[in-house]
């Protein structure tokens, strides 16, 4: 497993993370057993950097990663979190206090004194660009209760407004081979601030494992199911903001673009691994549902450097199905 320097925390981390949302809710229902054998599998895999959330599950997610973490050595193993969903999404809710509560509550959650990595969770436009928010913050790590601090976003110019705070050590945004917008602002700005970058959904909800079809069945507890119109969070986080029938269209092109490259790899393998050698990722934070998946995600973080012909087949893809609908949205 290939290792980066998660940003400005200065701590090292596989390229391949593990994304935990699956553990807690909106994936279907998975019980303690499965979370802690996914956990296990990931480690043993090589990954050393897992993300949460405290709403996941309403902490779920995060009382299984501090279930796990009280039978192993933590050593080398990074844990991020995200605050700020457990209020409304309102900037005079984004405050100390507010921070103090929601961030302890996770420290216990966690079984830990300090919390390597808080997230702001995509708070509104207006509590990025706020300076008493990063006060706030700073305050914390100062209390030793967090030790470093990030925001994750939904658009772009949102990690650029982030990232010219000095005490952001991290970005968390969206990207994928269905969602290449980072490339052409974020990534060179996060190389030149030193800002870690975190690519979540690199898989587009699985439709760039290329396994889904027309007759693709979702749970109704499943965010594929109930978020296609976004009437409860940013449509742009269920698969990745693709209508669905254009994105399995894409999802076709690039199974056949893999299958070129690479006969022995799968398309999800691909997939992670192509986010993961952008210059300026840190760690790609797959979900996954299974030990295999689990296993499976990790062998991206080993694979050999893709091709150019590979990069030049997923840019003519978004250029030609998915730029259009997409591009300026996020």
């Amino acid at each position: 497993m290939q290792t980066r320097i998660l940003g400005k925390t200065g701590r090292t981390v596989s390229v391949i993370g593990l994304g935990t949302w699956q553990l807690g809710a909106d994936w279907g229902e998975l019980t303690e057993g499965d979370a802690d054998a996914i956990l296990s599998a990931a480690v043993d895999s090589g990954i050393t950097f897992f993300d949460t959330a405290d709403v996941y599950g309403d902490g779920r997610s995060e009382t299984f990663i501090g279930g796990y973490l009280q039978h192993q050595s933590r050593l080398g193993l990074t844990v991020a979190t995200k605050i700020g969903r457990r209020a409304a999404q309102l900037p005079e809710n984004y405050v100390l206090e507010n921070f103090r509560v929601w961030v302890d509550r996770s420290r216990r959650n966690l079984a830990s004194q300090t919390l390597d990595l808080v997230q702001l969770h995509c708070p509104p436009t207006a509590v990025i660009e706020s300076g008493e928010v990063y006060d706030a913050l700073d305050t914390l790590v100062d209390e030793g209760a967090i030790a470093n601090y990030g925001v994750s976003v939904e658009t772009c110019d949102q990690a650029l407004v982030a990232m010219e705070r000095p005490g952001v050590a991290t970005v968390q945004i969206i990207l994928n081979a269905f969602r290449l917008k980072p490339l052409d602002q974020v990534l060179p700005a996060a190389r030149d601030a030193g800002v870690g970058i975190i690519a979540r959904v690199p898989l587009a909800s699985g439709l760039l494992s290329g396994r889904y079809t027309r007759e693709t069945h979702f749970a109704a507890t499943d965010h594929r199911s109930f978020n296609r119109d976004g009437s409860s969070f940013d449509v742009g986080e269920t698969f990745s903001g693709v209508d669905y029938e254009t994105g399995l269209r894409a999802a076709q092109q690039f199974s056949e673009l893999v299958a070129a490259e690479d006969p022995a790899l799968t398309p999800a393998q691909a997939a992670l691994a192509w986010v993961a050698q952008l210059d300026g990722v840190s760690s790609v934070i797959p979900g996954a549902r299974s030990v295999a998946q689990a296993e499976a995600n990790a062998v991206a973080g080993s694979l050999p450097l893709l091709s150019p012909a590979f990069t030049q087949g997923v840019h003519e893809i978004y250029d030609t199905l998915l730029r259009a609908d997409i591009h300026e949205r996020w």
